[in-house]
């Protein structure tokens, strides 16, 4: 009983010591600069992101992270384009850089109207894999990982672009909210023309374009991303390395209409003109192309055609295509919302109008047909080609069932004669259209086109164009 009493003695000493000794240890190690175990752990689990899969509230702005590949020799032409569709304070993302800025025209960074920018991680470690037609190309591949990286709190959506992408937020943000960002998407479009499709990838999201990954793509991409990197060392973008890396797990492509490469040259009125039933969601290589409006520099255009596309309300209208008739006159309307009206001297059905008016050339000519969707060859033929008119102003009314009103006005001549075969109805007088519609969003999902009709007054130069639903069974024209 005594050696049982006297054993027991020692353990509780024995225990007491032990304790004492560990929590020594931890004070010493818990306040030593460089063993910091609780900062290591929050950075593995920093780097390992957050449980996003629990909240079931509808996608917002806020879930979008935003990876813009840039440099410091381009950035100073670039910075107009991302601020345009930049909210600061609400849009998250990073602007990235091959190295820090030096030049004093980057300097001092303009925080309050567009991204933070971040200098892209150390590739050299890649050297040898590296047989890429660009320099760039790894860097711009790893930004999807660096941006997860830094931002994954309460994301659903990593979306990549260029810094001349121009995003139509709101549009998107309606767009990503139909998909389950808790499983493998990839959503984007490919090119406009079959030679940059051969060249590269019809599977491929073109990243000038812009594409979005769901988070659980993401997350699982990161893991293999230097996997991927080092087996496909040959293509020339990092948008081919990632679509091939998504492939590696078995996803594919989810193409969405909306988002346009624009690999074009020249004037892209009768592509914007004719845009598909689909929200617009964005545009690129605005620099290679003509002024989208007539008599205006690139900055004036984009910055006019911003008066429509900032106001969320309104977006899911933009470029949205609408095809109405006046038959007394034998004429054809189109109006691609918020950008042009045009006037055809003929009847023409919406099959045949809502092919684009090829008023642009290819990216390249390497292969034929050119491009991916029909077009229809502009002709000097007077019932064939329109008269056009352009967006000029917006104006929301207090009251009333038609509380949105969009101008559109004449730019210049057609400088051709009438159609005599239809009658010979001129519209060459007709100098401004008001276009008339509700407030509300344009419901995309299984819908129609919205109807219209033409209030037309005998010779005036003004014309009134009313937007509605269409009647049931409804036929055009």
């Amino acid at each position: 009983m005594q050696l049982s009493v006297l054993l027991s003695g020692k353990l509780c000493k024995s225990l007491l010591i032990s304790g004492l000794i560990l929590y020594v240890i931890h004070i010493l190690l818990s306040n030593h600069p460089c063993c910091n175990s609780i900062i290591i752990f929050n950075n593995l689990m920093s780097f390992k992101g957050h449980d996003n899969t629990q909240d079931d509230t509808p996608t917002n702005i806020s879930h979008l992270v935003f990876g813009i590949t840039s440099s410091s020799r381009t950035w100073k032409n670039r910075i107009s384009y991302v601020e345009s569709w930049w909210k600061p304070n609400i849009t998250r993302g990073f602007v990235f850089l091959e190295s820090f800025p030096k030049d004093h025209q980057l300097l001092p960074w303009p925080y309050s109207s567009c991204p933070p920018f971040k200098v892209s991680e150390d590739t050299s470690r890649y050297k040898m894999y590296d047989k890429h037609p660009i320099q760039q190309t790894i860097r711009m591949a790893r930004v999807v990982e660096e941006t997860f990286k830094m931002e994954n709190k309460s994301a659903r959506w990593y979306i990549m672009a260029d810094d001349d992408t121009i995003f139509f937020i709101d549009n998107l943000v309606e767009v990503l909210s139909k998909y389950d960002h808790r499983k493998y998407f990839y959503v984007g479009m490919n090119s406009e023309t079959h030679a940059s499709n051969v060249a590269h990838s019809f599977n491929m999201a073109f990243g000038g374009g812009g594409y979005a990954f769901s988070y659980a793509l993401v997350e699982a991409m990161v893991e293999n991303l230097d996997i991927c990197i080092k087996k496909y060392q040959i293509y020339y973008g990092g948008d081919h390395i990632l679509q091939s890396c998504v492939a590696d797990l078995g996803v594919s492509l989810t193409q969405e209409k909306g988002f346009h490469q624009i690999d074009l040259h020249g004037d892209i009125s009768g592509f914007l003109s004719a845009h598909p039933q689909s929200p617009l969601i964005s545009l690129h290589h605005l620099d290679y192309v003509d002024p989208i409006f007539p008599f205006m520099n690139h900055s004036q255009s984009l910055n006019h055609l911003m008066k429509v596309a900032k106001n969320g309300q309104f977006q899911s209208r933009l470029l949205q295509q609408s095809i109405c008739y006046h038959k007394p006159k034998n004429w054809t309307f189109s109006i691609s919302w918020g950008y042009s009206i045009q006037i055809y001297e003929s009847i023409f059905p919406p099959s045949f109008i809502q092919i684009p008016l090829q008023t642009f050339i290819p990216w390249s000519k390497l292969y034929k047909p050119f491009f991916v969707f029909n077009t229809r060859l502009p002709n000097n033929n007077p019932c064939d080609a329109p008269h056009v008119l352009f967006f000029e102003s917006i104006k929301n009314m207090s009251s009333g069932s038609y509380n949105l009103v969009t101008n559109y006005t004449r730019r210049y001549s057609r400088k051709l004669p009438p159609c005599l075969t239809n009658g010979n109805h001129s519209a060459n007088h007709i100098s401004e259209i008001h276009v008339l519609s509700s407030m509300k969003k344009l419901d995309w999902e299984g819908s129609r086109r919205e109807c219209c009709d033409v209030v037309y007054k005998a010779e005036m130069n003004v014309t009134e164009i009313k937007l509605r639903d269409c009647i049931l069974d409804e036929i055009i024209p």
